[in-house]
């Protein structure tokens, strides 16, 4: 079973900012596959279904960002599952808004979410797609900037790395993460 993990905030405030592209992400991927999420188990709402013959958890922490990791940790251990078969989907400053990044590893480059992870699952080896959202102009404060919501300039771009990252997640179910990188790092 693989295991895919969207960060974001929970609850409406929150729904169409920056920081919740993850959940974005996975609220298109179950409406893909006519899947719910929401199950709640393990400080987190689950969807659970077959994508392309693989069973898949669709997993949206309900801890807010900052610790994402208490709901990763929870799911592993009751679920026994490898960390081979993550992949969190996240939003990321340093990539441009419209574009996605696959890395199976690295530090948390800042992002509280994934520091909160490694802390949890002591590694930083796991499989990340990291959402471009671009950084702001400077000047701007972080914290405001990542809990805006995306301009109507920007929502066809966003558009597309939601559409971008779904594709490589399908993908990657049938192909090894490195296949998946090699074909979506563009």
């Amino acid at each position: 079973m693989k295991w895919i993990v969207g960060l974001g905030n929970p609850g409406p405030n929150y729904d169409k900012t920056r920081h919740n592209i993850g959940f974005m992400a996975l609220d298109e991927l179950a409406a893909r596959h006519s899947m719910e999420i929401r199950q709640n188990k393990c400080k987190a709402l689950i969807g659970e279904g077959h994508i392309g013959g693989t069973k898949v958890a669709l997993i949206k922490p309900m801890t807010y960002m900052n610790l994402s990791g208490e709901s990763v940790r929870a799911y592993m251990d009751y679920y026994k599952v490898p960390l081979e078969d993550l992949i969190v989907v996240y939003d990321d400053m340093d990539t441009e808004i419209g574009k996605i990044r696959l890395r199976y590893q690295g530090s948390a480059g800042g992002h509280n979410g994934i520091k909160s992870i490694i802390q949890h699952t002591g590694t930083q080896v796991f499989n990340r797609v990291r959402m471009g959202i671009s950084r702001p102009n400077p000047g701007y404060p972080i914290v405001d900037y990542v809990l805006s919501p995306f301009p109507k300039q920007e929502h066809e771009l966003l558009k597309k790395s939601i559409e971008d990252a779904c594709d490589a997640l399908e993908y990657s179910l049938s192909h090894t993460f490195e296949q998946t990188m090699a074909k979506f790092n563009r």
